[in-house]
């Protein structure tokens, strides 16, 4: 039988050992509330006022900012070449990431090589890419319209032409996204089970389309419901390309480009934290509808 002493000492062991995980995780949960919590509050303290970068006061002015936006034609057009931009990421990214990843999956000597080489653009810093492109484009010294005269055609300015500059922007990004979605095709490729061709070659599914439909594209759903969501993603937060490239010429305003206009070249920054939290909303609204729209159509092995 315990003394009273040795009950104590028992419980004081318990209460401890109920505080050392709470104690293990603060750190780390005092620096998501530092780096992500405090800054969203303030974000939407902010987007209530008419607060100006370096001002000393600030009013609060309610549903203002929001009703401004829906009245801001610079904006809206904002909306429109980002959402056109995302259409035109994704897809193209997305395919090349799977046709790249099924061409080099079956590789043995040469499979390092090729992942390497798609790989480099997603570890390379965009600004100076972008630079690069900026002379690959250029309509007179460029390579890409100097080949293109070889066969006839006039050359085009890929980069101030207001029909041809999203369509470019969105080319660099899928250019630069699509190594990633590369990557994570390769580890879904790897994950499907060899049985299941060896199963379908038995049922007479021996052609290569027959395989991809029945089994490596339905085995590949959790995978690409997860390089979609993560490209949608990054799509809308094209900024670089067009801070180096256009800053914003033409047809190629996009939402962040917007909102850091806003912020730190006219100082208004309520109202960029407006223009922030619909651009989060954007966000969370496609990830969301994805992942309820596609999710019960995924086969989770």
């Amino acid at each position: 039988m315990n003394t009273p002493g040795q009950q104590a000492r028992v419980q004081g062991t318990r209460h401890s050992g109920n505080w050392a995980p709470l104690g293990l995780a603060a750190p780390a949960a005092l620096l998501l509330i530092l780096l992500y919590v405090i800054p969203i509050i303030c974000l939407v303290l902010l987007s209530f006022t008419d607060y100006e970068l370096g001002a000393l006061e600030m009013r609060w002015i309610g549903w203002n900012n929001f009703a401004r936006i829906t009245q801001d034609a610079v904006f809206l057009r904002s909306i429109h070449n980002t959402l056109l931009y995302v259409a035109l990421v994704i897809p193209t990214s997305v395919v090349l990431g799977l046709v790249f990843a099924m061409l080099i999956h079956s590789r043995r000597a040469t499979r390092s090589l090729y992942e390497v080489i798609y790989f480099l653009p997603v570890t390379s810093t965009l600004i100076a890419m972008a630079t690069v492109w900026q002379f690959l484009l250029h309509p007179k010294l460029g390579p890409v319209n100097q080949f293109l005269q070889q066969f006839g055609l006039t050359s085009q300015a890929f980069i101030t032409d207001p029909n041809w500059v999203l369509p470019t922007l969105a080319m660099i990004g899928a250019w630069q996204i699509v190594g990633f979605n590369m990557i994570l095709f390769l580890a879904g490729l790897s994950n499907i089970p060899r049985e299941l061709y060896d199963a379908a070659a038995v049922d007479g599914a021996n052609g290569w389309l027959d395989r991809f439909t029945r089994i490596t594209w339905p085995q590949l759903g959790p995978t690409t419901l997860f390089v979609v969501i993560t490209t949608c993603i990054t799509a809308f937060k094209v900024f670089d390309t067009v801070a180096t490239l256009t800053q914003g010429r033409g047809e190629s305003e996009v939402l962040l480009y917007a909102i850091y206009l806003e912020g730190f070249q006219y100082f208004k920054m309520g109202y960029a934290s407006a223009l922030t939290l619909v651009f989060l909303a954007f966000i969370l609204v496609c990830a969301v509808w994805q992942m309820r729209h596609w999710d019960r159509k995924v086969h989770y092995a």
